[in-house]
């Protein structure tokens, strides 16, 4: 809640490209122009021998100083220096990055003659900064409080990145939420009724996608299915248009200008218009004046060629959409509106693939793509800070879990205790058997992921559950909860069912250690080793059917009872049998599922005929 006397609270869209700044006022969010005259503001910092940039001031004069105008941030905050997308963004920035302490990408550049070194959030909080300056010139009072929004697929560490990006800023950010819900608000806010809606965002920007399948009625905004890429958008449309022309003047001239960060930044700004252009008009000419060694560089490009080049791109986010509602369990008939939001969405090749995937379905575009985000963070600040109507306060979001969260309880395998797109808050239990004869302790993993070993998925944390009754194995039952609150934090507890012993975690961070690169990663192998994945799944079950069988046989032979009417002969036939198996177990490492299976058929041919003579027993 914001405090007393510190004035409205904002809604701002952190953009890869560009940013925007909103606020809830005179009962409606108003869209704050800059200095300029703009809504947007392009997501620009520059250094020069004078002065600091933020903004237009800083894209205006990138072309003369590339080396130190810094843009593309959110593609840093809260990422590795060794990330492969970082590296490969490296090759791209004219701006130079190195590694800095603990693998963090460190930016480098010239201010007043000398060598600065800044890390990613300290650029986004200027970004914030200008933004929050923005808002205060526009209400003409102290602006503190505000909402920001981050793609759905940022993981932990990124969201606290941005959050401390707001901190440096002199923000105090109230809430984080996703790109995609906050559009969702944004079409939703003024279209509350009853009816229950299935709504599906396509939101598509300078550098992320995401895609969010939400069911709107009575207020409620609940988040079913959300799948995003953090590296997908405008601007990997422009490298590609950048190469193509870079190969049009090394045909032409001879030359190769890609060493060269002048000519690079003045033919990714004719990239950018010309994109721009071609969502309109079917072609367009960029022309760049001594572009290269004096040598002026014109071509033409079409609509049609420049689908071509980003295709791929292009259906990687109608994959995304695929996802989504497989995810959501929803067929694409049962989605009654199709959103776009972001600048990206405005392409017509996206857009035709995407009418075309939902059979030719009209896509919505009633929102503003570039101002939908912030428009919605601002509803959402109104509600937090109490300024909003009735039909503020009434608005409850409900977000997911991106991941599937689980343990891995002593055999290897990572049982699901909360699938991936669970609504929060949620609290689910699973059960589990100890599966050692007279076992006094139980040592649980937790982990996230989606693979079905253990050890391919994100490590998260452990816990003994110590000491719980000595019995043969199966018998000891234990219940595993987990648990999740509206902000993100993970308990998760085991309760033994006979003395009621308990122990609990709490893991604040769950997926700070995590790049969104892994997160995909995770999802993506999922698929590729699915078969692998079956067979280890198909093994560890056949070894598991041996085991308890061959225990089963055992406390069988050892019960008195039953001791006292097996013949000697058989009994003893039994307990090699059971010895020898309980001995091929102990010492295999490199066993498929069939030997198990061979294994287990031997061990019954040999039981089941004597203690099948034995009265009530099969």
């Amino acid at each position: 809640m914001a405090g007393e006397g510190e004035g409205p609270a904002i809604g701002i869209d952190l953009g890869t490209t560009y940013s925007c700044v909103a606020v809830w006022q005179n009962d409606r969010v108003e869209i704050i122009v800059n200095d300029q005259g703009n809504r947007t503001m392009p997501s620009y910092v520059a250094f020069t021998d004078k002065e600091r940039l933020v903004g237009d001031a800083a894209k205006n004069q990138v072309a003369k100083n590339p080396a130190n105008s810094v843009f593309d941030a959110k593609r840093l905050i809260g990422r590795r220096f060794s990330d492969s997308l970082v590296q490969n963004d490296i090759k791209l920035w004219p701006f130079k990055v190195i590694e800095g302490h603990a693998d963090k990408p460190m930016i480098v550049v010239t201010y007043k003659g000398e060598e600065k070194h800044f890390v990613a959030e300290e650029i986004s909080s200027m970004v914030l900064k200008k933004m929050r300056e923005i808002a205060e010139a526009y209400l003409d009072r102290p602006v503190k409080n505000a909402v920001v929004t981050v793609p759905a697929y940022f993981n932990d560490s990124q969201r606290k990145a941005t959050k401390d990006a707001g901190g440096i800023a002199g923000l105090n950010v109230m809430q984080i939420i996703n790109e995609p819900t906050a559009a969702a608000l944004a079409y939703g806010f003024d279209k509350v009724t009853v009816d229950k809606r299935n709504v599906l965002i396509f939101d598509l920007g300078g550098g992320t996608a995401d895609v969010s399948l939400l069911i709107i009625a009575n207020s409620t905004f609940k988040v079913k299915a959300v799948v995003g890429d953090t590296h997908l958008g405008g601007e990997d449309f422009d490298n590609r248009m950048v190469k193509y022309f870079i190969e049009i003047f090394k045909r032409r001239h001879k030359k190769d200008i890609s060493g060269n960060a002048k000519a690079l930044r003045r033919l990714r700004t004719a990239a950018e218009r010309a994109k721009k252009i071609l969502s309109s008009a079917s072609e367009t000419t960029i022309e760049v004046d001594y572009l290269y060694d004096g040598i002026d560089f014109s071509t033409c490009i079409t609509r049609a060629r420049f689908a071509e080049l980003n295709m791929d791109l292009f259906k990687k986010s109608i994959e995304l959409v695929e996802k989504c509602l497989a995810d959501a369990k929803m067929d694409k008939r049962g989605v009654h509106d199709v959103v776009l939001t972001g600048g990206s969405s405005r392409i017509p090749k996206v857009q035709e693939l995407l009418q075309d995937f939902f059979d030719g379905k009209q896509l919505n575009k009633s929102i503003n793509p570039d101002e939908a985000v912030a428009y919605g963070a601002a509803v959402q600040a109104a509600k937090i800070a109490g300024m909003g109507n009735k039909k503020v306060q009434d608005i409850v979001l409900l977000d997911v879990t991106p991941l599937s969260l689980g343990v891995d309880a002593e055999r290897g395998l990572m049982t699901v205790v909360i699938p991936r797109n669970t609504t929060l808050p949620t609290k689910m239990k699973r059960k589990y058997c100890t599966i050692k004869d007279n076992q006094t302790s139980v040592f649980f993993r937790v982990y996230e992921g989606e693979r079905a070993r253990a050890v391919d998925n994100n490590w998260l944390g452990e816990f003994t559950l110590s000491p719980v009754p000595a019995a043969p194995k199966g018998v000891i039952e234990i219940i595993v909860c987990f648990e999740i609150d509206a902000n993100g934090i993970l308990n998760v507890s085991a309760v033994e069912r006979t003395t009621g012993m308990s122990c609990k975690i709490t893991i604040t961070n769950y997926r700070t250690s995590l790049s969104t690169t892994e997160i995909n990663r995770m999802i993506q192998d999922a698929k590729e080793y699915e078969v692998e994945d079956d067979e280890h799944r198909k093994k560890v079950r056949a070894k598991e059917a041996l085991e308890n069988y061959a225990y089963k046989m055992r406390n069988i032979v050892n019960d008195k009872e039953i001791d006292e009417k097996l013949d000697a002969e058989g009994k003893e036939k039994i307990e090699a049998a059971i010895k020898e198996v309980i001995h091929w177990l102990d010492g295999i490492q490199h066993v498929e599922a069939d030997e198990f299976e061979e294994k287990l058929v031997g061990l019954v041919l040999t039981c089941n005929p004597i203690i099948g003579k034995i009265s009530g027993q099969q």
